[in-house]
């Protein structure tokens, strides 16, 4: 139930004037918004979700000052996380698995999926986030709200459905507001390729990204290898498709792994991560524009500091007719650096960040080679900056503290990331 204050505050809204529509919707959303996350507000989401037709990054911001944060997970893991000058971080919820990518729901609810672990596995779960305690600024509970999933990525809201996204399907069940689990069985709209080399190996990936746009949804589906010409059609690609999973068709191809993926006005952008084997440094990590009808690379080409090159192993091999140069990647992360989810922090209240991408660097497999495990914001001229650090403190496993995973913007004034290594969910917010 709301508290009073809150109650007082929308009725004096109403009494002030407002049209029947508007008062309809304020109606709407006091029966809709849970008081589960106060923090976040109908008007918050309905911008969230406007589309947007022209938007401009603010690739020239000012210095960021980072400040150590001292964290305490309940494992008994205690480290300093680095963090911009006038803000605090609260670990928001611990579930000590794989917690990986968030999502609002129409009512203003916290979703997120949990893999469970780095297995091939069926125990992922989608999760709510629930009480949230303003003055501890962490969730007081969690609950279920789909169990027994295979490795679930990532969940996304249209319209009055929530879709989940598995390594081997794309279901999609009926939502409403204040659901505590889906009151159907779910409609698979789509399947996968579930099949391939070792996850242990790096060549089979797991995980399924999606996005809605202009009534379209869009989905990335990671290669089946390291490097290889793949035989289906669908590995290291953009699928698009209508809601119900008809008309699918190519976006674009040669995306290794794409896992992070989300519209910026009317541009899809996507972090990648590059092939493994030919170096410690190369070939970079890309955060690109994906267009209609584009091809980025992959397996024929890779990109090192601004330039293209192709790749030696394949220089030789058969090419489908769509294989040709791709473009320059906006930024090329380190190698290894692993970027993941991203925001874009519209509006945000801090010229420091106000209209940035901040981008989650998930990290080397291999710690001593002190890459990504930072969230960053990216800037003009191939440069990023941290704005979250502290995650390594040493060269090996026991020296990493976490992985940041996703990103999402939830105030002009707060967000909240996962680490998907300890299961953490963390809140930072402005002072």
């Amino acid at each position: 139930m709301f508290n009073n204050t809150f109650r007082s505050f929308i009725l004096a809204v109403i009494i002030m004037g407002c049209s029947e529509k508007k008062q309809e919707q304020q109606k709407e959303a006091i029966a809709d918004t849970p008081a589960s996350l106060p923090i976040v507000t109908q008007e918050f989401i309905e911008e969230k979700n406007e589309d947007t037709t022209a938007v401009e990054w603010n690739t020239e911001a000012a210095s960021i000052k980072l400040v150590p944060h001292l964290i305490q997970l309940q494992k008994g893991d205690s480290f300093y996380l680095n963090i911009p000058q006038g803000y605090k971080i609260n670990v928001a919820a611990e579930i000590n698995q794989r917690l990986r990518f968030l999502a609002l729901s129409p009512d203003g609810r916290l979703f997120a999926t949990d893999m469970y672990d780095r297995s091939d596995n069926k125990k992922g779960r989608v999760i709510i986030f629930e009480n949230w305690n303003d003055s501890l600024r962490r969730f007081e509970s969690i609950s279920n709200y789909l169990i027994n999933l295979h490795n679930p990525n990532q969940v996304a809201f249209y319209k009055d459905h929530i879709y989940v996204a598995e390594t081997g399907r794309l279901r999609r069940f009926k939502y409403r507001a204040g659901d505590e689990r889906p009151t159907d069985s779910g409609q698979t709209i789509v399947t996968f390729p579930d099949y391939g080399l070792s996850y242990k190996y790096g060549g089979w990936h797991l995980t399924r990204s999606i996005a809605f746009h202009n009534d379209k949804l869009y989905i990335s589906i990671g290669s089946s290898c390291n490097a290889c010409i793949e035989k289906e059609e669908v590995r290291a690609s953009v699928m698009e498709m209508d809601p119900d999973g008809s008309n699918t068709t190519v976006f674009a191809r040669g995306l290794r792994n794409s896992v992070g993926i989300k519209w910026i006005g009317n541009q899809l952008w996507g972090s990648g991560m590059g092939r493994d084997l030919i170096g410690a440094d190369k070939p970079e990590d890309p955060f690109q524009l994906i267009e209609r009808d584009g091809f980025y690379g992959w397996p024929f080409y890779y990109q090192y500091k601004q330039t293209v090159y192709a790749d030696e192993q394949f220089k030789d091999s058969v090419r489908a007719d769509w294989v040709k140069e791709p473009p320059g990647a906006f930024l090329g992360f380190k190698a290894h650096s692993a970027p993941l989810g991203f925001e874009y922090f519209k509006n945000f209240d801090d010229d420091k960040l106000k209209n940035s991408v901040l981008v989650c660097l998930h990290g080397s497999t291999t710690v001593s080679r002190q890459r990504g495990n930072s969230i960053v914001r990216l800037e003009k001229n191939d440069r990023y900056t941290d704005v979250v650090s502290g995650f390594l403190t040493g060269k090996t496993e026991a020296g990493r503290h976490g992985r940041p995973c996703d990103i999402l913007m939830t105030s002009d004034h707060s967000f909240f990331f996962t680490d998907d290594k300890n299961g953490v969910l963390y809140y930072v917010s402005k002072k």
